[in-house]
C-alpha cells in the first residue's frame, strides 16, 4: 500500500472514502474518527472496536517511524524532543521534531480555570519581525493541517492523564498563520468538528502581523473564531522598522481591512502591542494609537481591545522591556480615550516560551 504521510491530514470525508475503498461499512470511519479525536488514540492497536484486519491496514498505512527519537511508532508526525517547565510550573514548552529535519515548539499555559495552548503553523517565519525569535530564524517550511492539529492532540493527551482538558487555543506560536492560511483554517475546522475534537470556535484566537488579503478572506469566513492583530506601532515609519510586512501593507490599508472585519462580523478585534522601552512605549505613541482606533467605535460600542505586554527578550534584538510604570501610563492614555486596554502578564520567560520567543531550539 502507498504510504500516506499523516492520518491527521485527512478530513472525515477523505477518511470515509479510504475506509470505503477497503470494503468496510460507512460506520467504521466514524469509529476511527472518534478514536483519533475523542479517545486520543495514536496507534492502530488502540482501535479495539474495529477488526484486527482493519487495524493492520491502518497501522501499515499511517504508522510513522522516526529513528531520531526513542519514541515508539505511532500515527504522530511530531516527535517530542525536550520538555521545559517554567519555574512556577504554570508554563510548559515542548520542542518537537518534524519531517524534513525541522523543529517546532508549542506551549501549554495553565491559568486558574483555563488550559491554553499556543500552537505553531510554520517552522520558522518569513515575516522578519525584528524582535521575534521565530522571525530571526527565517522561514523553513509550512506545517500541514495535520501537524498543526497534532500539537493540540499531544497536549490534550497529556492533560487527560490529569483529568484536565484544553480550554483555549491561540494560534500565536511559530509562523504567520495567514501565510499558511489553508492549513491553519483546515486544522481549526477539524478541531472544531462536533463529531471530533469539538472545541468551540470562540475558544480559538488567530494572530496575524497584518497580511491584509488573509484578513479580508478571514472576514468572509463569518466564523466565531477570534482575531488578533500584532500592531506594535501607530505610525508607518516605526512599524516598518519593527515589522517589515508594513512596507507592503501599511497601516491605512491594514486598519481599513480591520474595520471591514468588525463591520461585517460585529466581533471585537484585539490589537497586540509589545512594549519596547524608548521605542514604542511613549504616551505620544499611545495617543497616536487611540486616534487610529477611533473608527472602531460602531453604534456606540468600541469593537476593539488593546493587549500590551512588555517585550520578551530574544537573542538577536537589543531592545528592552518597558518598565511597569511605562506600561501603566500607556494603558491610561488609551483608556482615557475610551479604548479598552489590558496589560498582559508575561509567561514562561525563563524557558523562552513567551510571545515572540519560540525558535525551535533544544535549550532555553
Amino acid at each position: 500500500m502507498e504510504k500516506i504521510a499523516n492520518i491527521y491530514d485527512l478530513s472525515f470525508v477523505e477518511l470515509s472514502e479510504l475506509i470505503k475503498s477497503w470494503g468496510e461499512p460507512d460506520y467504521r470511519a466514524m469509529q476511527i474518527w472518534e478514536g483519533l479525536y475523542r479517545q486520543l488514540w495514536s496507534t492502530a492497536d488502540q482501535f479495539t472496536s474495529i477488526s484486527k484486519n482493519l487495524r493492520q491496514k491502518l497501522g501499515a498505512l499511517f504508522t510513522q517511524i522516526n529513528e531520531e527519537t526513542s519514541a515508539p511508532p505511532s500515527f504522530s508526525n511530531l516527535r517530542p524532543l525536550t520538555k521545559l517547565a517554567s519555574s512556577d510550573g504554570e508554563t510548559i514548552k515542548t520542542l518537537f521534531s518534524i519531517h524534513g529535519d525541522q523543529r517546532i515548539e508549542a506551549v501549554l499555559m495553565r491559568y486558574a480555570t483555563r488550559r491554553t495552548l499556543c500552537i505553531s503553523t510554520q517552522a520558522g517565519c518569513a515575516m522578519g519581525c525584528v524582535f521575534c525569535a521565530t522571525g530571526q530564524m527565517g522561514f523553513k517550511r509550512q506545517l500541514t493541517s495535520g501537524e498543526i492539529v497534532e500539537q493540540v492532540l499531544y497536549y490534550a493527551h497529556q492533560l487527560a492523564l490529569e483529568d484536565e482538558q484544553v480550554t483555549n487555543i491561540v494560534v500565536m506560536g511559530m509562523g504567520e498563520p495567514f501565510h499558511n492560511y489553508e492549513a491553519t483554517m483546515t486544522a481549526i475546522r477539524r478541531l472544531n468538528d462536533p463529531q471530533g475534537y469539538n472545541l468551540g470556535a470562540r475558544r480559538f484566537t488567530i494572530s496575524t502581523v497584518g497580511l491584509v488579503p488573509g484578513i479580508r478572506r478571514f472576514t468572509q469566513e463569518h466564523t466565531q473564531i477570534n482575531l488578533a492583530i500584532s500592531l506594535h506601532a501607530a505610525d508607518d515609519g516605526l512599524r516598518s522598522q519593527l515589522l517589515p510586512i508594513n512596507r507592503k501593507y501599511p497601516l491605512d490599508e491594514l486598519l481599513s481591512a480591520c474595520q471591514e472585519y468588525v463591520q461585517v462580523t460585529h466581533r471585537r478585534l484585539s490589537f497586540e502591542w509589545a512594549l519596547i522601552q524608548g521605542v514604542n512605549d511613549s504616551p505620544e505613541q499611545a495617543a497616536k494609537l487611540a486616534q487610529r482606533l477611533k473608527p472602531f467605535r460602531i453604534a456606540g460600542s468600541i469593537l476593539c481591545h488593546v493587549n500590551v505586554i512588555p517585550l520578551n527578550p530574544t537573542r538577536q534584538y537589543a531592545g528592552q522591556a518597558s518598565p511597569h510604570q511605562r506600561a501603566v501610563t500607556f494603558q491610561s492614555v488609551l483608556e482615557q480615550a475610551g479604548i479598552p486596554c489590558t496589560i498582559r502578564l508575561r509567561r514562561g520567560i525563563d524557558i523562552q516560551a513567551g510571545c515572540g520567543q519560540l525558535a525551535g531550539q533544544n535549550l532555553p
